[in-house]
C-alpha cells in the first residue's frame, strides 16, 4: 500500500500494532515460564489477557475501515523480543533474580514501543475524526501504561536490589 496519505498512514500503523500485539501474545508465555518472580508471572500473565484485548480492539478498528489487519510484520517488535531472548542465554541459571531483572527490562522496553505507536495511531485517528478508534487506541494505551508502572514497581521495590545482591 503507498502511504500516500494521513488515512494510509493510519492503516500502516494499525498493521504494524497488530503484528506487534501478536508478536507479543506469543513472547509472553515465554517470558511467564522464565520468569521466577511470582508477581512478575502474574504481572506478565495479566497483560498477555490485555494484549489479546489489544489485538481485539485493532480488529473491531480495522472492520470499521473495511480493512484487514494482517499483511505487515512489526520489525520493531520482532528485534525487542529478539534482543531480551538473547540476552537471556547469558544469564546463568542460577541467577532467578537477574534473570527476572532482565526480563523486566525487556518487558518495558516493549510497553515504551507498544505506547509509542498506539500514541501516533490514535493522533491520526482524531485528525482524521475518527473518534471511535481514538477512544479505543486511548483504552490500549493507558492498559500499556498501567503495565509499565507494575513492571517499574517490581523492578524499583525489590527485584533489582535482589539482583544487585548477586554480584
Amino acid at each position: 500500500m503507498k502511504l500516500e496519505n494521513l488515512q494510509k498512514l493510519f492503516v500502516h500503523e494499525l498493521k504494524d500494532l497488530y503484528s506487534a500485539e501478536n508478536q507479543l501474545t506469543e513472547a509472553l508465555p515465554t517470558m511467564i515460564n522464565a520468569a521466577t518472580d511470582k508477581d512478575l508471572r502474574s504481572a506478565f500473565t495479566d497483560h498477555l489477557a490485555e494484549t489479546k484485548e489489544h489485538v481485539a480492539r485493532l480488529e473491531t478498528i480495522f472492520k470499521s475501515l473495511d480493512y484487514a489487519p494482517g499483511g505487515h510484520r512489526c520489525k520493531g517488535m520482532a528485534g525487542l523480543i529478539e534482543e531480551t531472548k538473547s540476552a537471556l542465554t547469558d544469564v546463568p541459571e542460577a541467577d532467578d533474580e537477574v534473570r527476572d531483572a532482565l526480563l523486566i527490562a525487556g518487558a518495558q522496553r516493549v510497553e515504551h514501543y507498544e505506547m509509542a505507536g498506539y500514541g501516533i495511531a490514535r493522533a491520526y485517528a482524531e485528525q482524521l475524526g475518527n473518534r471511535k478508534a481514538a477512544d479505543l487506541l486511548t483504552r490500549s494505551i493507558e492498559e500499556e501504561g498501567r503495565a509499565d508502572r507494575t513492571l517499574s514497581h517490581l523492578a524499583e521495590r525489590r527485584i533489582n536490589f535482589e539482583a544487585m545482591s548477586m554480584s
